[in-house]
């Protein structure tokens, strides 16, 4: 398998993402920075427009088809409902989808942002304005901590 195409299928993953198919492009493959950027922030997006785009409809349909997807979905829904105004507090819910996809941190990031951004049920272009945009920040800051630019003490 090419070095673009591994990188471009770790960043799709969810546990690595882009925090670890950023160090594998760069230290690894020695991509060019632009082109480990490029491929994992792209590959990165791939499944998280899809959760925010095909999350709904794919919610709906289950829900409509099969009746345990409907009391699935129905308790998942009432159960955020209650816990998102505690849980999200001052922060709203923009901020909070665009700081869970941001943050390069493991089990925090962009799959936990459009998981959030469907749950909350923002709307479709808002969600993918902030998601993208959180993935953009994001692989600079994985960038600039691989290259040793900014350190972590």
């Amino acid at each position: 398998m090419s070095p673009g195409l591994t990188v471009l299928l770790v960043s799709m993953s969810p546990i690595m993402e882009l925090r670890g198919a950023i160090p594998l492009a760069l230290k690894v493959y020695n991509l060019p920075l632009w082109e480990a950027y490029l491929l994992s922030v792209g590959g990165n997006l791939i499944p998280l427009l899809g959760i925010i785009i095909l999350g709904k409809p794919i919610a709906e349909f289950l829900s409509k088809n099969c009746s345990c997807f409907k009391a699935f979905f129905d308790w998942l829904f009432l159960k955020i409902g209650k816990k998102a105004n505690l849980l999200l507090g001052s922060f709203g819910r923009d901020l909070t989808i665009l700081i869970l996809t941001t943050l390069p941190i493991p089990f925090i990031g962009g799959w936990t942002g459009a998981i959030a951004a469907f749950l909350l049920e923002a709307p479709v272009k808002k969600s993918l304005l902030l998601v993208t945009t959180g993935a953009v920040i994001s692989g600079i800051i994985v960038s600039l901590l691989t290259l040793g630019i900014i350190k972590i003490s």
